[in-house]
C-alpha cells in the first residue's frame, strides 16, 4: 500500500510574510504578535530577516521579571468614572497577555513595546509593602478604599511566587484599611485566610472578571489567565466564605462577546456573586491596532464588523477617552448593551444592594506597633 505524503508547506513569499509567521512562532501562547516600539522612542523596531535565515533561531519568548524598587505605592485619580480614588499596582505589565488589555500603552513609559515587551518584561515592586506601611504612618493619610488592580492584574501568574499582592493584603488586616481587589485570576482564593477576616470586620470586597465562557475564545484573546470555570469556582468559594466576590462583565466587545451578557451573569448569580458591573470595549493608543490585528488572526470573518460595531459606540472614532462616555460609550449599539446588562442583572438578583466598607477601623502604624503582632504571620 502506497503510504500517503506529508503536504509541504507552501513557501512564504516574501520576507515580509516570513518576519510574521516566526514572530508567530515566537509569540506562541502569547496575546500579541507584535512588538513594535513604544510611541516615546526615537527608533522603530521591527522583525527583519537578514537573509542568513536568522529568524529561523528565534526562541519562544520567555518571561522576564525585573525587581524595581518603587517610591510611592498609593496612586490617586480624580475620574467621576469609577468609584475610588486611589489604586496600587505591585506589578508593571502583565503576563495573562489579553489582548484588548486598556493598560499596555503604559509600557511605552518604560521605553518598552505595550505588545509583547507588556506580557513578557514584567516589573516587580519589591518594597511595596513597606512603602504601604509608611505612607500608612503619614499623620495627614486619611483611610479610604484602595483598588488593588486597577490596571495590571494582582494575581498574575507571576504572584505565586512573588506573592507582593500577598503582602500587600498583610499590611491592610494589620492596619484595618478598606481593600478592593479585581481579577481574572483564580489564585485570589490562595488568600483565603487574609481575605476572610478582612471581610468579617467589613474591610474587603472583591470583583472577578470574566470576559467569556467560551474557552476557545479565551484561550486566544486571554491566554495566561484562568479558565472562565476556575474563575466561577474561586468566586464560589469566596462568597461562600463570607467574602463578598462580585462579577466584572468586562470587557463586553461589540459583535464578539456581548451574545454572552446574559449567560455570564446568570453563571455569577449561580457562584454567588450579589454585584455586577461592565466596561465597553476600550482601544486607546497603541490597543487600537494590537486588537485590530488579534481580530484579523484569530477571527478573521468577524474582524470587520467588531471594529465598526466598535466605532458606531465611540462616535465614529475607535476610542473616545471623555470623562463619561469612555466605559459605556455612546449611541444605540451602547444603549442597548446597557439596558440588556441592566435586565440580566435584575433577573438574577444583582446589583439590589451594594457592599459597603468601613473606614473608621484604621489604626495608624506608629498607633498600633505592639498590640498587632497576631497578623505579622504569612
Amino acid at each position: 500500500m502506497r503510504k500517503s505524503q506529508p503536504i509541504a508547506t507552501p513557501p512564504l513569499a516574501n520576507m515580509a510574510e516570513q518576519a510574521v509567521y516566526h514572530a508567530g512562532k515566537a509569540a506562541s501562547g502569547r496575546g500579541s504578535r507584535s512588538n513594535n516600539s513604544g510611541r516615546y522612542e526615537h527608533h522603530s523596531r521591527i522583525l527583519f530577516d537578514d537573509g542568513w535565515d536568522s529568524l529561523e533561531t528565534i526562541e519562544r519568548l520567555k518571561t522576564d521579571v525585573t525587581e524595581e524598587i518603587a517610591k510611592k505605592i498609593i496612586t490617586t485619580n480624580q475620574s467621576p468614572d469609577i468609584s475610588f480614588d486611589r489604586s496600587i499596582n505591585v506589578y508593571r505589565g502583565c503576563e495573562h497577555g489579553c489582548s484588548y488589555c486598556y493598560a499596555r500603552p503604559t509600557h511605552a513609559y518604560m521605553g518598552l513595546s505595550p505588545g509583547l515587551d507588556f506580557e513578557t518584561r514584567l516589573f516587580a515592586k519589591t518594597n511595596a509593602a513597606e512603602l504601604l506601611e509608611g505612607e500608612f504612618s503619614n499623620p495627614k493619610y486619611k483611610a479610604r478604599t484602595i483598588a488593588v488592580g486597577t490596571n495590571t492584574d494582582p494575581y498574575q501568574p507571576i504572584e505565586r511566587e512573588r506573592r507582593l499582592t500577598r503582602s500587600i493584603l498583610q499590611v491592610m488586616l494589620k492596619y484595618r484599611h478598606p481593600v478592593g481587589i479585581v481579577t481574572k485570576s483564580s489564585l485570589i482564593a490562595r488568600d483565603l485566610d487574609l481575605l476572610k477576616p478582612l471581610a468579617q470586620l467589613g474591610l474587603v470586597k472583591c470583583a472577578i472578571s470574566i470576559t467569556t465562557l467560551d474557552g476557545k475564545l479565551a484561550r486566544s484573546m486571554e491566554p495566561r489567565a484562568s479558565a472562565a470555570h476556575k474563575r466561577l469556582e474561586a468566586m464560589e468559594m469566596l462568597n461562600k466564605a463570607g467574602i463578598p466576590c462580585a462579577v466584572m462583565t468586562a470587557p463586553i466587545i461589540p459583535g464578539l462577546n456581548d451574545s454572552e451578557i446574559e449567560t455570564l451573569l446568570g453563571s455569577a448569580a449561580n457562584a454567588g456573586a450579589k454585584e455586577a458591573g461592565y466596561v465597553l470595549l476600550r482601544l486607546p493608543l497603541e490597543v487600537r491596532d494590537l486588537f485590530k490585528d488579534w481580530l484579523e488572526t484569530h477571527v478573521p470573518d468577524r474582524a470587520e464588523r467588531v471594529m465598526s460595531l466598535v466605532s458606531s459606540t465611540r462616535d465614529g472614532k475607535v476610542y473616545d477617552a471623555t470623562w463619561g462616555k469612555r466605559m459605556r460609550g455612546t449611541g444605540p449599539y451602547a444603549w442597548s448593551v446597557g439596558r440588556r446588562f441592566e435586565m440580566a442583572a435584575k433577573r438574577f438578583g444583582l446589583n439590589q444592594h451594594s457592599t459597603k466598607l468601613r473606614s473608621d477601623l484604621f489604626i495608624r502604624p506608629q498607633e498600633n506597633k505592639d498590640q498587632l503582632n497576631l497578623f505579622d504571620a504569612a
